[in-house]
């Protein structure tokens, strides 16, 4: 019995590690309707929107050099993946007066996706291990 629940425990931890992979690799994919503002990875620079390494854990309006509305940098927001989740859901309605000029992703599963996809990025654009 102990040794039946030693496997599945391990057979769930390769399982939902190998889940998470699929997510971020989606995610990936999903990003591209950001990547019309934002860059992410080694070498991002600011665009439209400010660069997205280090996001997840980050202060909303601090990323250094971008030019923020006052209602971002006032938000008080720390982008935790659940803070992330609403806004990527509707900007203008978690950040009234925000700059970011987007509608929203409305697909539960993209968003989950992308913001796997960005945790994966440490601050100076390189994947965490």
């Amino acid at each position: 019995m102990i040794r039946s629940c030693i496997i599945a425990s391990a057979m769930f931890v390769v399982l939902s590690t190998s889940a998470r992979a699929q997510d971020a690799a989606a995610g990936e994919k999903d990003f591209l309707v950001c990547r019309a503002c934002h860059q992410i990875g080694p070498g991002a620079k600011i665009a439209v929107g400010p660069v997205l390494n280090g996001v997840v854990g980050r202060k909303a309006g601090t990323y250094p050099g971008f030019d923020y509305s006052t209602a971002n940098k006032d938000s008080g927001i720390v982008w935790t993946p659940e803070e992330l989740d609403k806004y990527l859901t509707n900007p203008a309605a978690v950040v009234p007066h925000t700059k970011m000029i987007f509608p929203g992703i409305k697909d539960d599963k993209k968003r989950k996706d992308i913001i796997a996809y960005l945790e994966q990025f440490n601050e100076d654009g390189s994947k965490k291990n």
